[in-house]
């Protein structure tokens, strides 16, 4: 095995280490170009030839598989059984002002803490609505300002 076998296997076996240590894809993509390099190398290809089937594998990898990785795997909002509330209508059973940071709200069955989306103090039997949710705090506005 010659010298550019080995650096291509050792660029191999190296992409597939971090690709095993991250929780995303990030160079299995490389990995495969130097699978294909590797391969080049043990038939004789010259240097320039190579590199060049690394990066062009690489690319045509990254081109074929990241659209698909990306709809699978990226994942930056997990919907929730709560995300069911926003845009419903509630009352509010408890006085809601954020100052003293007291209050809750009724909504589809539940009693939820809530806080008020625009400081204002809201009385209990109010009718809100839900305008977002922060934790496990229902953020809600007047029913009646939500109608404009």
């Amino acid at each position: 095995m010659g010298p550019m076998e080995i650096f291509w296997l050792v660029a191999a076996v190296f992409f597939l280490i971090v690709e095993a240590a991250t929780p995303a894809l990030v160079s299995i993509w490389f990995a495969l170009g130097a699978f294909t390099a590797l391969i080049a190398a043990f038939f004789g290809a010259q240097l320039w030839i190579q590199i060049l089937l690394f990066l062009v594998a690489s690319a045509v990898a990254l081109v074929a598989t990241r659209p698909l990785a990306k709809k699978y795997l990226d994942k930056k909002h997990v919907p929730t059984n709560a995300d069911m509330v926003i845009g419903k209508e509630g009352v509010v059973t408890e006085e809601i002002d954020n100052l003293i940071a007291h209050g809750a709200v009724s909504c589809q069955g539940k009693v939820w803490t809530a806080r008020s989306l625009d400081e204002k103090i809201l009385a209990e039997g109010t009718k809100i609505k839900v305008h977002s949710i922060e934790g496990v705090k229902l953020i809600v506005i007047p029913a009646e300002d939500s109608a404009k």
